[in-house]
């Protein structure tokens, strides 16, 4: 949050045309609405992660009214693909598998997420920067279904996923095929925070840019697991 703010403050400062901010599919906390909206309330988040996330996303709307800012604020589907984070399941996954170590799998693999491909996320950033959130007016119209822009504010979130829930078990088969070794299970209940699942209606995202996300898993799966092998030689 601190953070945040300075961005903020550094955006004001120097009047930047448009400024992208990062949130989370997370922040849709214990929504069970599915596919995850833009417009879906967002005020019961179920981590601290997911809650600051959220207030950033306050944060930048207050500076988008007083300042006159165009803020996007972006809601990312559990991003995976090559130069990940270490600490991503995905990544541990393969590690472990590759090691012939057992991996955690929580909630009994039963739990759902809409993995996003890195590539996809950075087409639809790069596509979103173009388009520039306007200073709404009263006799507004709104333009896309389920837009998000506020009515007081250059201020809009848009959701950025594959819109394609897959289930954990699924997910560490598509690393299994691509590694050719089974993993080694240990079965465990859900932990507190984790959701049930994850889903993005990525309809905003489509009328914005005509840009929808479609790297398909085990295509992605196999692009990093490629990566993984080589890096890790």
């Amino acid at each position: 949050m601190v953070g945040t703010f300075n961005v903020l403050e550094c955006a004001r400062e120097l009047k930047v045309s448009h400024l992208l901010i990062a949130s989370t599919s997370s922040a849709y906390g214990a929504n069970e609405k599915m596919p995850f909206s833009e417009t879906d309330k967002a005020e019961w988040p179920l981590t601290f992660y997911a809650a600051t996330k959220r207030s950033a996303e306050l944060m930048a709307h207050t500076y988008a009214h007083l300042w006159n800012i165009p803020i996007t604020v972006f809601r990312f589907f559990t991003v995976y693909g090559s130069w990940g984070r270490p600490d991503m399941a995905y990544f541990m996954f393969t590690k472990a598998i590759t090691e012939g170590r057992p991996i955690d799998v929580y909630n009994n693999g039963e739990g759902f997420r809409d993995f996003t491909h890195v590539s996809d996320l950075c087409r639809g950033i790069e596509k979103l920067m173009h388009a520039v959130p306007s200073q709404p007016d009263s006799d507004r119209i709104l333009n896309y279904p389920n837009d998000t822009l506020s009515p007081v504010a250059p201020h809009r979130v848009v959701n950025i996923g594959n819109s394609t829930p897959v289930t954990l078990r699924q997910f560490i088969e598509s690393i299994e095929h691509a590694l050719g070794k089974k993993a080694k299970k240990n079965f465990l209940p859900a932990q507190p925070g984790d959701v049930v699942g994850t889903w993005a209606d990525t309809a905003l995202l489509e009328a914005l840019t005509d840009f929808k996300p479609q790297i398909r898993l085990s295509e992605g799966i196999q692009e990093f697991i490629g990566w993984y092998q080589q890096y890790y030689a």
